[in-house]
């Protein structure tokens, strides 16, 4: 690849920046409150840290190698028949790419209206009827997801260094000073300490089988792995020497932020007297509610939507490099083409995506919505496939173990090899086979 990162740490911010989404905010915390808490935090980290962790240095270690986006990287490495892994992973991340648009233009139009002072309400009732109201809208949602994927845009077009490096060496830092702001705010309040119990404290009584499976779940796709992006993005590293370290810290990060969440999140409902909502429901219906009951509540409430929709850019500016980097590679397109007409093509699906939460509500693909079947699709089908073939590749392949940096030496790979060949595989076809029949 012709671009590279001016630093190691660029391309870790980035790279963390991809895993960390709106998600990871509004779903982990609510997860782990309801499934032991300080236990679930427990097992979630153990299987970031040996599953998660071994797929992500496996995409790291293909994509520095190789000098290329994921579909090239596999055709180099094992020959042109394997390209369709890294397809699965680009067509995926073009279907996540369309509906998390939609999703990043709610939390542009909920800035807005935090802004303007429209959600201090202490009613949630009436902040249930706000949020239906909003995204069943034929036009707002469509015009603030097109300023989502304009935004998103215009940071890829810049290029890896003066677009990618530069956003989110500023978005990344400014979203953990938010966070910690508001976790200050938060567990000042009276009765902020049953919230931090509820999180933290492991109750393996409420530990479940489902628990331990939605903590597998979400230590594999926290951390974007599955779609090949963290394989372009090591792409425009100079060389692989420290690959396992970098890889490491995405991993660090990734999980701080995730237990951050729920240190800004339970805390603070605990205070106000509120119930986590899953979801959407968390993050549009319930904390405006906290925020409506606080002394300087409106610019709290803008501040944590600003959270979100930086949040929420991080991983979009990935998914969209990801695609990019293939068509350029693929059609041999300038950057700037290559990203208009992704773009284009982004904003065109979003439109019956956003619609169907309203006048396309109808439109069901066995008994799920358009925005449902991309969803779908990708998170139980399409990630869990690309991550087992990654698995059984390195685990089994002498071209792909060649890879290997020289570092990596020991029981450091022969506890790769183990999981690569048979932890991997088998967790992730657990969640492949959960997912097709649930």
């Amino acid at each position: 690849m012709s671009q590279e990162w001016t630093s190691r740490f660029g391309h870790i911010l980035a790279a963390a920046g991809s895993a960390i989404g709106i998600g990871a905010i509004w779903k982990f915390s609510y997860v782990a409150a309801n499934n032991g808490g300080g236990a679930f935090l427990v097992v979630f980290l153990l299987f970031s840290f040996v599953i998660g962790l071994a797929v992500l240095l496996a995409e790291n270690i293909l994509g520095s190698s190789t000098r290329s986006e994921a579909v090239n990287a596999f055709k180099k490495m094992m020959g042109r028949h394997w390209a369709w892994i890294g397809v699965i992973g680009v067509f995926s991340s073009w279907c996540i790419y369309s509906f998390y648009s939609v999703v990043g233009g709610w939390t542009i139009g909920y800035t807005v209206m935090a802004a303007a002072g429209e959600l201090n309400i202490t009613d949630s009732s009436q902040l249930s009827g706000i949020f239906t109201r909003f995204i069943s809208n034929p036009w707002w949602p469509v015009i603030a997801h097109l300023v989502f994927a304009g935004m998103t845009c215009f940071v890829v077009l810049a290029g890896v260094q003066r677009g990618l490096e530069k956003s989110v060496k500023v978005m990344m830092p400014l979203l953990f000073i938010i966070m910690i702001v508001l976790i200050i705010v938060g567990i000042s309040l009276p009765g902020s300490s049953a919230g931090l119990k509820l999180f933290l404290y492991p109750d393996f009584s409420k530990l479940t089988g489902k628990g331990v499976l939605d903590a597998l779940g979400l230590a594999f796709f926290s951390l974007s792995i599955g779609l090949g992006i963290h394989i372009t993005y090591s792409a425009y590293l100079s060389d692989n020497k420290s690959i396992a370290n970098s890889s490491m810290w995405v991993v660090i990060l990734s999980c701080m932020v995730c237990v951050l969440a729920g240190l800004m999140i339970f805390p603070a409902l605990a205070a106000a007297g509120l119930e986590a909502n899953a979801g959407p429901g968390l993050t549009f219906m319930t904390m405006p509610v906290y925020f409506a009951h606080l002394p300087g509540g409106s610019v709290l409430a803008v501040t944590f939507f600003v959270l979100l929709l930086m949040a929420a850019l991080t991983s979009a500016i990935s998914l969209l490099e990801h695609i990019v980097a293939y068509v350029q590679t693929r059609f041999q397109w300038t950057r700037r083409r290559a990203g208009l007409v992704v773009t284009a093509s982004i904003m065109l699906m979003g439109i019956p995506v956003s619609l169907s939460f309203g006048p396309l509500s109808d439109v069901t693909f066995g008994g799920k919505t358009i925005f449902d079947v991309l969803d779908y699709l990708t998170s139980n089908i399409l990630m869990p496939l690309f991550g087992i073939a990654v698995c059984l590749i390195f685990g089994w392949s002498r071209k792909a173990n060649a890879l290997i940096p020289e570092n990596i030496t020991g029981l450091k790979r022969q506890s790769l090899l183990l999981v690569w060949r048979y932890v991997g595989p088998v967790c992730i076809g657990v969640i492949l086979v959960h997912g097709l029949i649930s």
